[in-house]
Parts: C-alpha cells; structure tokens; sequence
C-alpha cells in the first residue's frame, strides 16, 4: 500500500497499461510491427523513432525520482527503435545513421567521381505499386534486372526497391535536408550489392551492401514524367489502404532522373530498422518536381487497412542523424557553380550509351 500511494494519478495509469499488456495472451507479434513512425496507432502505443520510454522518471527531476513517480521520458533519450529490439541497436548507438543534413560547404570536391550508369537491358521496367502501411513502395519484377553502378560504386548493384517518402506539408517530408532545408518528398531508389551478396537481406549485413540513389521532390505546376505513372488517379486510388497493390509496366526508370544533374555521396545507414551501416547513399542534387494534386493524393493514403480509422500515410520519415565526422563527396565542384549541368559526367547513362540518355 506504501508503494502504491506513492504513485501519482498519470503515473499509475502508465503502470495499469503496462500490467494490462503484460497480461495480454496471443500469439508473439512479427519484430517488423514492433516499430512505426507514429507513436499511436489505433490507440496503440507503438515505438517510434523518438518514442518516449516508459517507466523511467525525468532525466533531471530528483524529486520524481524519491518519490516514485512514474514518467515517460524525455525526447533527448535514446532513439528508441533501438531499444525494443536487440537485433536494431545500431538504431540508438550507430555512429554512421541517415537521414542526414547536408551543409554543402563541408562537401569536398572528387574529381574521380565518374557519373551514375544505370542498366535495364534494354527492356522496359515493371513490378508492382504497394501500400506497406508506412511507405509507398514499387517492388521490381525479377525481370528485367535493374543495376546502377559508377559514382562512388565499386560494384554493380541491383534495384530491390523504390520508396517515397512525403510530408504532411509542403517543403516538408524529405528525410534529408540540403542546408537545413527540407523537401515536399523523398524518392529512394535501394540496391543490393549482386557482384558479392544474394539478396538484399544478406548484403544488409555485409560491408558495401547497400546503395541507396535518394531524389528529392517539390510541389510545381509540371510532374516528373515517371512519377506521374505512379501518382495519376487510375493509379494511386488502387493502393488507398495498408496492403493494396496494384500490378504496373512499361515504365522507363531513366525518366524519373533530371536530364542532367550532380550528386553527392557519403556512407551510411538503412534509415529503418535495423538500421545497418552498410549503405553508400548518392544524393542527386536537382529536385524533381510533382503537382498539388499528386501530392494531395498521396496525403489521401492510409496507413491502416478499409476497416480502421484513417490515418494519412505522411510523415513517414526518420529525424535527422548526426553527421559527426563523416565525408561528404561531390562530383560538381563549388568554386565553378556554372559547371553544374554541363558534360556527360552529369547526365545519367543508360545501358552504356557514351553520352547519357
């Protein structure tokens, strides 16, 4: 009774949650749902990337602390992904984690940096349009195989997956900002490593797994060509829930790049559980741009089945990383900014033709 009359109202209502999940009998949950963006779904406390721990008084408050008061705690506590899960410490200790700010002052010059090479075969692009209930995703068929090699590449890697990221707002949504400056979306292309891994999963796991071709996006009065196959009406209205998919082909991946552009480069994490440090992330400087319309269209997007409430699939990013002492990498060099969209070395080259697309 001493114990328990110490417990003040808020903190004895965490502790009956607690006891009542504690209590709770069902089959275990797959590790993939233990983690969100969001802190509630469906009236559901589940972790996110800045989630409060509960049970732990306020750092700084002795007098919580005596008297036994149960807090969640602050913000400035470890990333919690990394807490829920052993196999996800690297969320909360990782030195090398993305999303990250650029500064473009602290970006060095490289010469050396070839430019980006991408390889279809020759055929067209087809796979399928999925609401995961945190992104949406484009999962490429087996065929063609879609490689992207040159930049800082040392290998040829394989295209597993494009990801969009968007905020609930316009300028921001991006998980990477240039100059403290965020973006209304986020394309990212992911690939494995296939001259040394399997799968994507294997080379996770490995180093220089991953790379990850980021492509920022804004609202505009025009739409990049390839994202207007993704986003017109026909389309997107056939993945509304968690879980729609929606069969797609025909696409021309080269449409979704700038005619001509820099990039940037620097080494890093997957910026979703586990968060592995095993990715080379190639940041193209030029946004593409989409319409108001398009965007409000994938605001319209649920991250929960037809049966639950909605909730907007925006604002499906992690916060910002610390850079700390990593390189950043550039193939444009800013002492000549005019130099930014002239030559081959900034165009995309498409199944080696000599002078890009």
């Amino acid at each position: 009774m001493g114990s328990a009359a110490r417990l003040s109202a808020p903190g004895a209502l965490v502790l009956w949650a607690a006891l009542g999940a504690a209590a709770h009998i069902g089959p275990a949950p797959d590790p993939e749902d233990w983690w969100s963006y969001k802190d509630n779904l469906q009236g559901n406390f589940v972790p996110g990337p800045r989630s409060p721990s509960p049970f732990l008084p306020a750092s700084g408050d002795p007098a919580s602390e005596r008297s036994g008061t149960l807090y969640m705690c602050i913000s400035s506590r470890p990333p919690f992904w990394g807490l829920v899960n052993a196999a996800w410490s690297l969320c909360a200790v990782g030195k090398r984690q993305s999303p990250v700010d650029v500064e473009l002052k602290r970006v060095l010059y490289d010469p050396f940096l070839p430019p980006l090479r991408l390889s279809t075969g020759g055929e067209k692009l087809r796979g399928t349009l999925y609401n995961t209930g945190r992104h949406v995703s484009f999962l490429p068929a087996p065929r063609p195989v879609v490689n992207v090699s040159g930049g800082p590449l040392l290998y040829s890697h394989r295209l597993s997956e494009l990801r969009l990221l968007f905020g609930a707002r316009d300028g921001a949504g991006s998980e990477h900002q240039i100059n403290h400056q965020g973006f209304s979306a986020e394309v990212q292309l992911i690939h494995f490593n296939q001259e040394l891994y399997g799968n994507l999963s294997a080379a996770s796991r490995g180093p220089n797994g991953l790379a990850i071709l980021s492509l920022f996006v804004n609202v505009a009065g025009s739409s990049n060509p390839f994202l207007s196959r993704l986003l017109n009406r026909d389309t997107i209205t056939r993945i509304s829930y968690k879980n729609d998919a929606y069969f797609l082909q025909d696409l021309s991946l080269e449409l979704l790049f700038p005619e001509s552009f820099g990039f940037i480069t620097y080494q890093g994490s997957l910026s979703t559980p586990p968060c592995s440090e095993t990715v080379t992330w190639i940041l193209i400087d030029r946004a593409l741009n989409i319409t108001s319309l398009q965007m409000h269209s994938l605001r319209l997007l649920s991250q929960n089945p037809p049966s639950q409430i909605f909730q907007s699939l925006s604002g499906n990013g992690r916060p910002l990383q610390p850079l700390a002492h990593r390189a950043l990498r550039g193939n444009r060099d800013p002492r000549h900014p005019e130099r930014r969209c002239r030559g081959p070395n900034y165009r995309l080259h498409v199944d080696g033709a000599p002078h890009g697309r």
